[in-house]
């Protein structure tokens, strides 16, 4: 018996010393069946199975990278770089100085170089982009997501709507597909692609949050897609897509308080872009209609004064002499309630519509004057450049 106890005893031993330094060299290795005090709770973790790849299941209904994959090679970088004048001190021009330290002193210029994005609308090497982007630049590289780098010039340019058209020295490129951004809705999803900061091709997506967006003091001729897609400094000029990767906008700015995205993004329409760049690309210009009046919104107190009622329109308050207004028969006073059987409610529709038609149309003008109904024929001229300040 006192064997056995002594064997049981040493067994016992052996078997708490490898306890002891299981636990404390491996304690994975020891069954658990709660938390001590003081040690972090167990936790298991669900690992989704693998998903087969898109390209034999089709496109996953939470995911938009068919989208992005449709339209991204069609994204470029602008880069562009400019001489500007530079403030210096009068004293660097005295000539005992310049006579001794020469170029050493510096130049009264220096380059600025700034960056942007562009859109690929032709495999010819057409790139769509803003004015803003290339304004006044003497140098234009292009880069493309597959690493080409490519030089560019500028084939004309509008900066009344904020849009330039490039053109690279290059053939077959990815050309992007044209959506419908007649046919946006509010709340649509909407992605757009650039290149902000220059850190490379970016992707954000959000939804269209209004249309028609006009009155902000950015361009002349406003009909902007209001966005919450994040559009950052260097996404102008860059592609607005619908949910197939379809362009339906080009970014152009945001309206922000301290210069970062706040969630109001704005885009030119994918239409409007396309019949400026078709008239550059044919042209070199872009030729609207002018009709030679100045227009004024009616206040309610110019309702009242009018007697108009529930009629709306815009006041005639400036006629340019020998204008097409002019002409016609047009009279200060007169209110502007429709133009070709559209309706007229502000001065942008106005603008709109009428720098829409071509120089040398006829287009019909229905009045309100002095509560009759007048209607006229008005034969549209060329919007003058400069700018009058008549429309």
């Amino acid at each position: 018996m006192r064997r056995l106890w002594i064997i049981f005893s040493q067994t016992a031993t052996i078997c708490l010393a490898l306890l002891f330094v299981v636990s404390t060299l491996k304690p994975e290795w020891l069954p658990t069946r709660g938390g001590q005090p003081g040690e972090a709770p167990r936790f298991t973790v669900f690992q989704q199975e693998a998903s087969p790849p898109a390209t034999s299941s089709g496109p996953r209904a939470d995911s938009y990278y068919e989208a992005v994959r449709k339209a991204a090679p069609s994204v470029v970088n602008v880069f562009t770089s400019k001489e500007v004048k530079v403030p210096r001190n009068p004293l660097l021009n005295d000539p005992v100085l310049r006579r001794f330290f020469g170029d050493q002193l510096g130049s009264d210029t220096q380059r600025s170089s700034s960056l942007g994005s562009g859109v690929i609308v032709s495999p010819s090497g057409y790139i769509l982009t803003n004015h803003h982007v290339v304004n006044a630049a003497d140098e234009i590289e292009v880069a493309t997501p597959d690493g080409k780098k490519l030089l560019a010039k500028v084939v004309g340019s509008d900066p009344d709507t904020d849009i330039a058209v490039l053109r690279v020295d290059a053939k077959d490129l990815p050309a992007i597909t044209f959506g419908s951004s007649e046919n946006l809705r509010v709340g649509d999803i909407v992605l757009a692609i650039g290149n902000p900061l220059g850190i490379g091709q970016t992707v954000t997506s959000g939804i269209v949050s209004a249309l028609g967006r006009t009155g902000l003091g950015i361009n002349t001729f406003e009909n902007f897609i209001q966005t919450d897609a994040a559009i950052n400094q260097g996404n102008s000029g860059g592609a607005l897509l619908d949910a197939r990767g379809n362009l339906v906008g080009i970014n152009t700015a945001i309206l922000s308080q301290n210069g970062g995205s706040i969630g109001i993004g704005l885009a030119i329409p994918a239409s409007q872009a396309k019949a400026v760049m078709e008239q550059i690309i044919k042209s070199g210009t872009v030729t609207r209609g002018w009709i030679g009046v100045g227009l004024q919104a009616i206040t309610p107190e110019i309702a009242e004064s009018f007697k108009l009622g529930s009629i709306r329109g815009v006041l005639i308050n400036e006629i340019v002499r020998g204008g097409p207004a002019d002409r016609a028969g047009v009279a200060l006073g007169d209110i502007l309630v429709s133009i070709d059987g559209k309706p007229i409610a502000e001065p942008q529709d106005v603008l709109n519509i009428v720098t829409g038609i071509a120089p040398g149309s006829a287009s019909k003008l229905a009045f309100k004057r002095k509560g009759q109904d007048v209607e006229l024929a008005v034969t549209v001229g060329r919007r003058p450049k400069p700018q009058a300040r008549a429309e």
